[in-house]
């Protein structure tokens, strides 16, 4: 890019092609592992699932400010390694390690305080209240882990590595099986190939679920920090000198990108929290179908925020090397790619996915429910995807704000309104049937704010 050299449509698809491909891996590795946590714990009942489902969007929210931190920095690695100044994009790395630890430090004491009081405000059934509890605070407890694992994820990323994420993540998705397979169930006798075997089991449940899932995260954790601040060749640690502490300009640029980040999460995720209250008086049942629903629907969408993440990193390079030619270009067929892989995905699951809730849970009532109220929402893939990965190509070039507030609009102005109507009169399909809708205006005006270009100024 620095070159000048100009490439042709192919190159570029090539391009994008490639640094998807990793990312999009690595998506779907994460969908598997909660693909087998969600069967793992459906084996235990639909009250183990709906406990889980009542306090996953609390944990969306947390999971998502962790994210938003990582992207303050990481954009501007993805700017600086496209200008082809490795000693500024050490330097940011350094600098973001201490910040965003201490920042979710924070986000771990307030989720703690809170995990045993939100299932109650929730308005859940008390059947539920004591393993959606211990689920959300073994999961903020794992917060700074977190925190690191993203942060490195993101730079690795951004500094155009997106193999080694990708590796890792299917690495965790193996621990995760191992961990869960010890850690839920009881001490038992097993049959495999016709003998019978005794494990060792700690009985845990639904707490099981998230220890298992936390202590993969805490083993991937360690492997990506030593690649990100040892081997990689762009943002090692080695490449830079000097203090730890983030400086002014940095910090403010990176509140500049994160801030409007954290907002629009904050608020995307209230709003799922508030769906949560909104069909928490349909019954566990319903709470069953619906976390299921979405678990289903994320091998459809998960590809999305693989080729989200090259969108940013190949739209942040261009912009870094002041290439905004190429910069629309890797933006518009970085949209298209992820519009073709999510209509596909979506129309294989509306086929298939009454065989998925067959595989994910036992309960007759829940994978009738569950798959009929998926079907409505897997008509807007086209657009969701295009709100998806539009959002990482108007990241790369820093333009957060508004696409932050068009989300907000969209979700709290028409899903959330329509859900609540819906859902008095049709219950749980209302609510997906608003989802439907809703993502459909989002999709389209993610694709007019693209059009218009005002994110390349």
């Amino acid at each position: 890019m620095l070159g000048g050299d100009s490439f042709s449509l192919r190159e570029k698809t090539g391009i994008v092609a490639r640094l998807s491909m990793p990312g999009i891996l690595a998506q779907i590795s994460d969908i598997i592992m909660q693909y087998i946590d969600a069967a793992m714990v459906g084996v235990l009942g639909a009250s183990a699932s709906a406990s889980i489902g009542l306090v996953s969007s609390s944990t969306w929210l947390m999971g998502g400010m962790l994210g938003t931190a990582a992207s303050g920095f990481s954009v501007q690695v993805a700017h600086a390694a496209g200008a082809g100044n490795r000693e500024k994009a050490s330097s940011i790395f350094r600098q973001s390690l201490a910040a965003t630890l201490i920042f979710s430090f924070a986000i771990m004491a307030i989720g703690l305080l809170i995990a045993p009081h939100l299932p109650v405000w929730l308005g859940a059934e008390e059947s539920l209240w004591k393993d959606a509890s211990a689920y959300l605070g073994c999961f903020c407890l794992f917060i700074p882990c977190r925190q690191l694992s993203r942060l490195a994820t993101n730079m690795l990323q951004c500094s155009g590595d997106m193999k080694t994420p990708s590796i890792l993540m299917t690495v965790m998705c193996f621990l995760d099986v191992v961990f869960n397979f010890f850690l839920i169930f009881p001490s038992r006798t097993v049959s495999f190939a016709g003998m019978e075997m005794w494990m060792p089991g700690a009985g845990l449940g639904v707490l099981g679920a998230q220890l298992g899932t936390s202590l993969s995260v805490l083993v991937t954790m360690i492997v990506l920090l030593y690649c990100a601040s040892v081997r990689s060749e762009i943002i090692r640690l080695a490449n830079s000198s000097g203090s730890w502490l983030v400086k002014k300009e940095v910090l403010k640029t990176a509140c500049s990108i994160g801030i409007p980040m954290a907002l629009e999460n904050s608020a995307l995720s209230m709003a799922q929290i508030v769906s949560t209250r909104i069909i928490a008086p349909l019954g566990t049942a319903a709470i069953a179908a619906h976390s299921f629903a979405i678990t289903a629907e994320s091998i459809c969408y998960m590809p999305g925020y693989g080729i989200s993440s090259a969108a940013t990193t190949l739209v942040g390079q261009a912009i870094g090397a002041q290439r905004k030619d190429l910069a629309r270009s890797f933006g518009w067929l970085s949209v298209f790619a992820g519009m073709a892989v999510m209509t596909l995905t979506g129309a294989a699951m509306y086929i298939f996915c009454p065989y998925v809730f067959e595989f994910l849970t036992p309960v007759k009532e829940v994978q009738i429910l569950g798959a009929r109220v998926l079907r409505y929402e897997l008509l807007a893939e086209p657009l969701f995807a295009a709100s998806i990965v539009a959002t990482g190509a108007l990241r790369g070039a820093g333009d957060t704000l508004v696409p932050g507030i068009m989300n907000l609009v969209s979700m709290w102005g028409i899903r959330l309104t329509l859900a609540w109507f819906l859902s008095r009169s049709i219950g749980l399909d209302g609510v997906w049937i608003a989802m439907a809708i809703e993502l459909s205006c989002r999709g389209i005006i993610f694709l007019i704010r693209l059009k218009r270009e005002k994110w390349l100024k």
